[in-house]
């Protein structure tokens, strides 16, 4: 098997690789077009790598085409070096191509390059030599931090990203020679620090950037600060920038300028944490020509580009500059608003005729009872609800949305469970996949009523998607709730009655997962609960299918609404609660009442009744468990238990204790390390 290490010994470190494939008279260290793509400026070379021992090309101007000879002959024959078929292949290639004779078992003899003529070549390296530096700093003076104070940048932002004001800098020219520059009132010099570097800012110097340390090749301002996830991060032109975003409430990271490359691998690590990744460079010449250029190169990681309404002007090209202005934070939000008008437009304009026209009420039709939404939960997680026809959960659900829209001095009957104001009006979100535009108008004017509201919230938002196809829908939703989360300052509540017709089949693993992947994330970047709705009756403590099973194992709740022994009463029960035990759950009961014209709540099953079912359904565990062997561990029976409730292991502690209690499970009489099914 061919090795690289073997190719190395005969190509001179790799050097006769690239002389090789490289046509031309280009000579190491000197730069040259780079021949992987259609270069107009020469700022390649190949260089002797003094860490690794081999040579290696450096693009200055674009470093995803910076690597050593492997990676330059996978780019040459479009293979991927990470691939390890693919790298079989590229040494393969090299060992033919070169006539090197490794894989015919007939290998050439190895040139040994004798250590002078190393030595007497000229070190290239890809990485800036490291500059010796020394700095002192002082307090911020007053006059300083008024001049960051001018952009909204506080101290406490300047000390977040390790900002300091400088006394003095010393370091070496490029030859070797001393410097030192002293800050001074008419001009302050500032640091930007890190363990290995330092990058000096005198905004009002001729010299306006200089660099003590090593930058190595990704210097990314602003990363640490960043939050684990986000719904937009800006990358911008400038550390001031970044800080003056950051100071607004934005999440900003910036590179070491504005033409330099942006590495695609980290944008892509960042688009898993951040809904939008946006480029907000100064509006100048150089800015927008260089942000056109990124916004092509990283196209298929979804980058796009927002041009900031300024002149271009030295004193008015960048987002420091706009809010120097007097510009606010919620200015800033409305030119992104139209950004994403403008992104959107499409879809919105599409899903404008979906939305219920209250001025222009349908005909009046057969009362139908439909699925609807309830905030039972916490932000950032997924709520599940589920129940067969005419158990009263349209009611249930829309008096969980009631509870949502209602003003504060109204006390409304929200069937036992507790809502928490949405005092800022944040939107409230009602997506229905099954029934038809007046069925979903009259269930929304019940929910009114409920509210007590005579007119409908601005905030309140109900869209009727049966005339939309399957994919069509959850491209709505997804787009939709991220307009409305900027209009509306947030997102209080979103209701999808109905996710079943957003897949093919409930039992696609492939498109189940998919789907509630993308409603968690989507509940975590925006602060908010997404509420479920399953159309069919679960069995026992598991909902059915690849989609209730996915559901069952993301959300942080799952309810159950079934008919009560009582026919003319509704029950609620917990199939799953994240913190706790949904057997010690209370059985809600509600009922319909003639004279109020709604759902009104009954209060709770007895404990008796919730010792019952919770007996009833242990029983069920046990016989499931006992089912496939005779005599178990203890904690093996606490795995299985917390695998088929899904339920942490205290609360399935606790079910042991209560099996035992009953004598459902009892010591097996021959070893009293193992559990027997009891007398059940």
């Amino acid at each position: 098997m061919l090795r690289k290490e073997e190719i190395l010994e005969r190509t001179s470190n790799g050097l006769s690789v690239f002389k090789h494939y490289i046509s031309g008279n280009w000579r190491i260290g000197r730069n040259f077009l780079n021949p992987l793509y259609e270069d107009n400026k020469a700022s390649c070379n190949i260089y002797f790598d003094r860490r690794s021992g081999i040579y290696k090309m450096k693009d200055f101007g674009n470093d995803s085409y910076s690597g050593d000879c492997f990676f330059f002959v996978g780019r040459l024959k479009g293979l991927d070096c990470n691939n390890s078929m693919d790298f079989v292949e590229i040494l393969e290639t090299i060992d033919r191509d070169l006539g090197l004779g490794l894989a015919t078992g007939n290998p050439i003899p190895v040139t040994r390059t004798s250590s002078h003529i190393i030595n007497d070549m000229p070190e290239e390296t890809s990485d800036k030599e490291s500059k010796p530096y020394q700095f002192r700093e002082q307090k911020f003076p007053l006059a300083e931090l008024m001049y960051w104070q001018q952009y909204g940048i506080t101290p406490e932002v300047l000390e977040l990203y390790k900002v300091c004001s400088l006394r003095d800098f010393q370091s070496v020219t490029a030859d070797g020679t001393p410097f030192t520059y002293t800050s001074s009132v008419t001009e302050p010099m500032y640091g930007y620090k890190n363990k290995r570097y330092i990058k000096l800012y005198r905004p009002f110097s001729k010299t306006r950037f200089l660099y003590g340390g090593n930058f190595g090749e990704n210097y990314c301002f602003g990363l640490e600060q960043l939050p684990a996830k986000g719904d937009t991060l800006f990358i911008t032109g400038g550390e001031k920038d970044v800080m003056s975003l950051a100071a607004h409430g934005f999440h900003a990271i910036c590179f070491n300028s504005e033409t330099v490359t942006i590495p695609p691998t980290l944008i892509y690590k960042l688009t898993f944490r951040f809904k939008h990744i946006i480029l907000l460079y100064d509006t100048d010449k150089t800015g927008k020509e260089s942000a056109r250029k990124q916004e092509k190169q990283l196209e298929e990681l979804g980058v796009k580009r927002l041009l900031l309404p300024l002149s271009g002007t030295k004193e008015e090209k960048d987002i420091s500059d706009y809010f120097k202005a007097g510009n606010t934070r919620e200015d800033f939000l409305k030119l992104f608003i139209e950004f994403l008008d403008n992104l959107y437009s499409d879809t919105l304009i599409m899903l404008k005729s979906c939305e219920i026209d209250f001025n222009n009420p349908p005909a009046k039709a057969q009362v139908i009872i439909s699925a609807g939404d309830v905030p039972l939960g916490t932000q950032g997680n997924l709520f599940g609800i589920t129940g067969g026809e005419g158990t009263g959960k349209s009611n249930y659900i829309a008096a969980m949305l009631a509870g949502c829209i209602c003003q504060p001095d109204k006390e409304i009957d929200t069937l036992g469970i507790q809502i928490a104001a949405n005092s800022k009006h944040k939107a409230v979100l009602l997506y229905d996949t099954e029934q038809s535009e007046v069925q979903l108008f009259k269930n929304v004017s019940n929910l009114l009523a409920r509210a007590k509201q005579p007119n409908k919230p601005e905030e309140l938002k109900a869209f009727c998607l049966t005339g939309m196809s399957r994919k069509e829908r959850l491209h709505a939703i997804v787009q939709s709730m991220d307009k409305f989360y900027y209009q509306y300052g947030g997102i209080q509540l979103v209701v999808i009655d109905g996710i079943a017709d957003l897949v093919k089949s409930a039992n696609d693993e492939v498109e189940s997962v998919a789907v509630i992947d993308e409603l968690y994330r989507l509940a975590g970047i925006y602060n908010t609960c997404i509420l479920c709705v399953l159309h069919f009756v679960p069995s026992g403590l598991k909902l059915r299918g690849h989609l209730g099973s996915e559901l069952q194992r993301k959300a942080a709740t799952i309810l159950s609404i079934e008919k009560d022994e009582e026919p003319t009463q509704s029950v609620v029960k917990a199939l799953k609660v994240r913190d706790g035990s949904p057997l010690d759950v209370p059985l809600m009961l509600f009922a319909w009442d003639k004279a109020a014209g709604m759902h009104l709540y009954k209060g709770e099953k007895p404990r008796e009744e919730k010792e019952k079912r919770k007996e009833k359904e242990l029983v069920g565990v046990a016989r499931e468990v006992f089912g496939r062997q005779e005599h178990i561990t203890y904690i093996d029976l606490c795995e299985q238990i917390q695998q088929i409730l899904d339920v942490k292991e205290r609360t399935a502690k606790s079910y042991i204790r209560f099996m035992r209690e009953r004598d459902i499970i009892l010591k097996a009489p021959s070893n009293q390390s193992y559990f027997m099914i009891g007398t059940i």
